[in-house]
């Protein structure tokens, strides 16, 4: 069974079990697809309401937008474990094949960079969503906007780790060197953005309490 089809109990039966895969990948897409999912939660609860009106046409968008990264974000749950088990399965083949086994390690290791850094390229996407969420969406979702806030984060610094972790196998040099550069300035955009937002939403609670 696929692993976002699993119930969350099995689902943290598995990541807490003696198996590498699922791991924090994994884990980084999951934490994205749910900011996804809570910032169309706040579009859903923003339609429909007359007093919020004005902001119909952009929380359509932002709910189809949501929806979308939130589906992307759960492939790369699965393919992210996908991809740690083929670099696990290309160091078990035999060594006296030639290139066979050194060429396949390479492949692996390639990919498995490549899929936590198009997790981090999906949670760039995020950060607009949730800015949306913030300022257009039902202000009752202060909190909601937040915590999709916060995932994004964690989602983008974790995935971030789990492309460098993979730098070191591969002999690409320009294929490292590429991966390092969008690294850097994905998590720089992604923090940037972050305190921004983040600076909003607790004037905004500091605001109610007053």
């Amino acid at each position: 069974m696929r692993l976002t089809e699993l119930s969350v109990k099995d689902f943290l039966a598995i990541l807490s079990g003696d198996s590498p895969a699922p791991g924090g990948g994994s884990v980084c897409a999951l934490a994205g697809a749910l900011s996804a999912a809570l910032c169309t939660m706040v579009a859903r609860l923003t339609l429909g309401k007359e007093k919020y009106q004005g902001a119909w046409k952009a929380m359509e968008r932002l709910r189809d937008q949501g929806d979308s990264l939130t589906s992307r974000l759960l492939k790369l749950v699965e393919e992210d474990s996908a991809a740690y088990n083929r670099v696990v399965e290309a160091f078990r083949m035999p060594k006296d094949n030639g290139n066979a086994r050194e060429d396949a390690i390479q492949s692996a290791f390639k990919e498995a960079a490549s899929v936590p850094m198009e997790t981090l390229h999906a949670t760039a996407g995020l950060v607009d969503l949730v800015k949306t969420a913030l300022d257009q969406g039902n202000p009752n979702c202060l909190t909601d906007a937040g915590v999709s806030l916060q995932l994004v984060r964690a989602a983008a610094k974790g995935a971030a780790y789990n492309v460098m972790i993979n730098l070191p196998g591969i002999k690409d040099q320009d294929f490292k060197t590429k991966l390092t550069a969008e690294t850097s300035e994905l998590l720089d955009r992604i923090e940037e953005a972050a305190r921004e937002i983040e600076k909003v939403v607790k004037d905004r609670l500091e605001r109610d309490e007053a």
